[in-house]
């Protein structure tokens, strides 16, 4: 019982914080950034998830990878590796793959692949956007530190 307590406080958390950052008037520095935030475009175009969705696909980059992208034992329903997404570790070398470059990030992001043509993990939403949108959502990947 106190284990579905824990769960259930962390979805609760999961999507307090989603809610509130798509119904808040915080103001983004850029497109990119309220896409990684919210999982919502300033252009008003729609962003769809698939896959791993949860809270009827009200999830975005933020609540598994975290605010600068480091990633992260994540908890929600069940527990999971989030990686680091930060630019560095993106683009740096990796044991089981090529480095990412913008194209492979993009598949990534749209195809749920990694740069050797695997498959992410059923965890990584294969997600749905305009090329403008995943342009800008790229641009704010590159700030992450």
């Amino acid at each position: 019982m106190n284990k579905f307590r824990i769960i259930l406080s962390h979805l609760f958390f999961v999507i307090l914080i989603t809610l509130l950052a798509s119904c808040s008037s915080v103001q983004y520095k850029s497109n990119g950034e309220r896409i990684y935030f919210t999982a919502t475009s300033s252009s008003g175009k729609p962003i769809i998830s698939q896959g791993f969705t949860m809270m009827h696909g009200r999830i975005a980059c933020v609540n598994c990878h975290g605010a600068n992208g480091n990633g992260g034992n994540v908890h929600m329903m069940t527990n999971f590796e989030a990686p680091d997404i930060t630019w560095a570790e993106l683009t740096g070398p990796h044991e089981h793959h090529a480095p990412y470059t913008e194209a492979t990030i993009k598949d990534a992001i749209i195809k749920g692949m990694e740069p050797n043509g695997e498959e992410l993990e059923i965890y990584m939403p294969r997600w749905q956007m305009a090329d403008e949108d995943l342009d800008d959502l790229l641009s704010f990947l590159k700030t992450l530190k």
